[in-house]
Parts: structure tokens; C-alpha cells; sequence
């Protein structure tokens, strides 16, 4: 079984929403054949939680406007450090960038095929790391030496 065309246009919606908000390393996955509950997960990340909370609101809101889907669950607001939202076709994660590196949800899913995204959205691959690294530099150059 592969993710159905509906998953596939709800995938694509979500991940050019998330790129636009500039989110981190947005991946999908079908996941339709060892899941029967969902056809597909979405991964993205930001370094803040406010930026976390803003990705999942413009995901949300383009799905809504755009393909007429709401969730039928939205899990994780309140600390917005993850935040799940489930469409039954997909599920969304968006994850603080530390919750990303520590729950490793690719790792979990690495052996189903990755789904194939807008070209905005695969422009995001490496930015997490990107982020940090520029983030270590600073504090270096704040603290005076490198650690």
C-alpha cells in the first residue's frame, strides 16, 4: 500500500507551509505500509518555540484554507516544544530542534520511502545543523574563546 493521492496533497501543502516559516529539515515519510492508523509523517523543526508554534499555525491554516482539512487532533501547544498534529491521512511533527536530535523520528522510519516534497522544502536539509553552528559561534565570540 502507498500513501494515497489526498496524503500526498496534504504532505505537499504542510511542507511548502513549513519552508515558508522557515523551518528546519522538513522530511515526509509514507509510513502506509507498517501503519494502518495514518498513510504519512512530516517532520520539521525550528530553534525556538515560538517559532515552532508559528510553523504549526501556518501549516494549519494553509490546510484549512487551501484543502478545507482541520485536524482532528492538535497535541503539544502548551510547552511547543512538539507539537503533533494529526489529519488522519498525515501526521505533522514539528519539534523544537533539541526534541528533533534527542526523539530521532528519522531513525524510527528510516527503512519507509521518503516522500518526495516541494523544492523549497528540501532547501531546509542541513539548516538545523546550519542554525547551531552559527549559534556556537556566537557564544564563542561572546565568551572570548572557543570552548
Amino acid at each position: 500500500m502507498t500513501a494515497t493521492d489526498r496524503s500526498l496533497e496534504l504532505v505537499h501543502t504542510a511542507a511548502q507551509a513549513a519552508a515558508d516559516k522557515l523551518a528546519h529539515d522538513v522530511i515526509a515519510y509514507d509510513v502506509s505500509d507498517v501503519l494502518s492508523i495514518t498513510d504519512a509523517f512530516l517532520l520539521a523543526s525550528a530553534p525556538n518555540d515560538r517559532q515552532v508554534k508559528s510553523i504549526v499555525d501556518e501549516i494549519e491554516e494553509r490546510l484549512s484554507k487551501e484543502l478545507g482539512a482541520k485536524p482532528v487532533r492538535r497535541e503539544g501547544d502548551r510547552e511547543a516544544r512538539w507539537v503533533l498534529l494529526d489529519y488522519v491521512d498525515i501526521v505533522v511533527h514539528v519539534q523544537h530542534s533539541e526534541e528533533r536530535v534527542f526523539y530521532a523520528l528519522e531513525r524510527l522510519w528510516k527503512d519507509c520511502p521518503e516522500l518526495e516534497l516541494p523544492a523549497d522544502a528540501k532547501a531546509t536539509r542541513g539548516k538545523a545543523e546550519e542554525h547551531a553552528k552559527l549559534r556556537a559561534e556566537e557564544d564563542d565570540a561572546e565568551f572570548g574563546e572557543p570552548r
